[in-house]
């Protein structure tokens, strides 16, 4: 016996989701606008700065098409074959773009010591800072204007939030490349190019390793952070007539979509008096509405003693 929502699983209307998918396509062109403006200056110049700038703004182009693509794709209707719908292409688009940018991150860091000779003989190119500083305004101008498009849809889901990310961490990017420039005109210090690509490279591994770690326990079908599985068994077994909770199991299908299964042990009275279905909504009520994570789609089985001795599979 179970208890639940239909599957339908519309979240957000097509007039919102339309929205998300234009401000993608308008930050995605600007960034292809960066990608092809930095790489020019970054042969020109010679800056690893602006290479790891330039390569980041490429991860962010390919990220925003994968992001496009996903906001056209996780709204589509449920199927018979696909029971979430495409929901889960946008935890799949972030955790692809989180690991583009640990990989950019981790090689801007790598070359950047090998510059500034930390471990052997360094090798810093003449740059000209006149160029650079140029090259890293126009990155900046263009970064400030893919953030003001996605800056309100950044928190509808993992795929917006994973975008929006990429481009404040490369006009953070952008900004470092003006000040090495500033810097390497000012003094002549020519390893200004390799400290702003470190400095560029630690702000990409961490904000790419957090999502990373938040897209994958998605995927693993972990327990949503904030809910407490076992403050949620004992919620449930305050409850009258309930005996036993078992087969506990709560994971995210998508963001804002928590979902949760149990098989609840009642006393035989509840099947001979009629309350079962008061007990399965009492039950609903309890994680929709005691817990900081508000789950709205439930299912759970109802069952009595001698029904759950005879499981063979049974998980606390």
């Amino acid at each position: 016996m179970g208890f639940g929502h239909s599957h339908t699983h519309d979240h957000h209307g097509p007039g919102q989701a339309g929205a998300g998918r234009a401000r993608l396509a308008i930050a995605c062109g600007i960034t292809i606008g960066i990608v092809l403006a930095q790489f020019l200056g970054a042969w020109l110049t010679g800056s690893l700065a602006l290479l790891t700038d330039a390569v980041h703004s490429l991860t962010d182009s390919i990220g925003l098409l994968v992001a496009l693509t996903a906001a056209s794709l996780m709204f589509r209707a449920a199927t018979t074959t696909r029971t979430w719908g495409w929901r889960r292409v946008e935890i799949l688009a972030g955790f692809l773009q989180a690991a583009l940018l640990l990989g950019i991150g981790i090689y801007a860091l790598i070359e950047g010591v090998q510059r500034l000779g930390l471990f052997g003989s360094g090798h810093s190119p003449d740059i000209a800072p006149e160029l650079l500083l140029i090259f890293g305004a126009i990155g900046l101008a263009g970064n400030i204007a893919s953030l003001a498009v996605l800056a309100r849809g950044r928190r509808e889901n993992f795929n917006m939030r994973a975008a929006f990310l990429e481009v404040a961490a490369d006009a953070l990017g952008s900004l470092g490349v003006i000040i090495a420039a500033v810097v390497l005109w000012t003094t002549g210090w020519a390893q200004a190019d390799a400290v702003a690509a470190l400095l560029i490279a630690c702000l990409i591994i961490p904000r790419a390793a957090r999502l990373l770690q938040e897209t994958s326990r998605v995927l693993l079908d972990f327990t949503p952070a904030g809910l407490d599985l076992e403050e949620v068994r004992r919620h449930m077994l305050a409850l009258e007539h309930v005996e036993e909770v078992h087969d506990l199991h709560a994971s995210m299908i998508a963001t804002g979509l928590p979902v949760l299964s149990a098989h609840v042990v009642v006393d035989e009275a509840c099947f001979t008096t009629g309350c079962a279905p008061q007990k399965l909504a009492e039950l609903r009520a309890c994680v929709a509405e005691h817990f900081d994570i508000a789950v709205e789609h439930s299912t759970f089985q109802l069952e009595t003693r001698s029904i759950a001795d005879q499981e063979t599979h049974v998980h606390s």
